[in-house]
């Protein structure tokens, strides 16, 4: 697999590593308006943040609340950019240290369960505004001073979402902070494991500054066969089943014996 450079000029090192667990490819659940209890679940999870996740922060979480919703409501559903979320994202600054940054691609679980382990990684969902809104659907009614709780209009419909470009302008910032050397964990089980048109591939990769990024170690995650790294072992833990985690879990037994 090839990957384009982060730059023109770039000088970041890019190496691919083949690694081999199987992915669980779970269906995300549809739903048919803005998740209930959206503002006590933003509002909670903003103080649960600041307190207990990375306590000594300080956000003004109503504030913060109140931005998002002037940002949404009374805007078509399909009529929401970037912008419209920038006093939002003034609010909310963030700096992470360096050779701490994974990103990921069509592997959400398994990137989960990498972060679980190597806790000195840090996702776009542990920075405030992705442990805020993960999960969460969201859309307003033009007509209504009100978000609309029957009906949002899926991602694809649009390149202004209101869900879409949120993610898009917060996949931005955690790239554009992203220093020293930076993890990849894309998808090799799909025909295109790097794909331009995911959130990695067409945001993430190009807003990487080549001077502040010094490597970018890639992991592409493909089947149960072959070597057991780290990574094998999170899988089996998800499907004792497979051949190759009877195999591995034989093996670790008897170097136990």
């Amino acid at each position: 697999m090839i990957m384009p450079s982060v730059k023109s000029a770039c000088s970041v090192i890019v190496t691919i590593w083949i690694i081999v667990p199987q992915l669980c490819l779970c269906p995300v659940q549809a739903t048919f308006g803005t998740t209930p209890n959206i503002k006590h679940i933003v509002i909670g999870r903003c103080f649960t943040y600041t307190t207990l996740v990375q306590p000594g922060l300080w956000y003004d979480c109503e504030e913060i609340w109140r931005q998002f919703e002037k940002a949404v409501v009374q805007h078509a559903s399909c009529n929401v950019t970037e912008e419209h979320y920038c006093e939002m994202f003034n609010m909310m600054p963030q700096v992470w240290p360096c050779d701490r940054f994974l990103f990921w691609s069509k592997t959400r679980m398994l990137m989960h369960s990498y972060a679980a382990v190597f806790r000195h990684f840090w996702t776009l969902e542990d920075t405030l505004v992705g442990f805020l809104f993960n999960d969460l659907i969201w859309c307003g009614q033009e007509e209504d001073s009100d978000f609309d709780f029957n009906s949002c209009p899926a991602w694809s419909t649009c390149r202004t979402h209101p869900v879409y470009s949120l993610w898009k302008r917060a996949s931005q910032n955690f790239a554009e902070m992203a220093c020293g050397n930076i993890t990849v964990l894309l998808n090799g089980s799909i025909t295109n494991a790097f794909n331009r048109k995911s959130m990695f591939g067409s945001i993430e990769l190009d807003s990487l500054n080549p001077q502040r990024v010094n490597y970018v170690n890639i992991k592409v995650v493909t089947n149960p066969e072959g070597p057991h790294m780290t990574l094998v072992i999170l899988q089996c833990i998800q499907d004792l089943n497979q051949p190759s985690c009877q195999m591995l879990a034989s093996s670790m037994l008897q170097q136990k014996v």
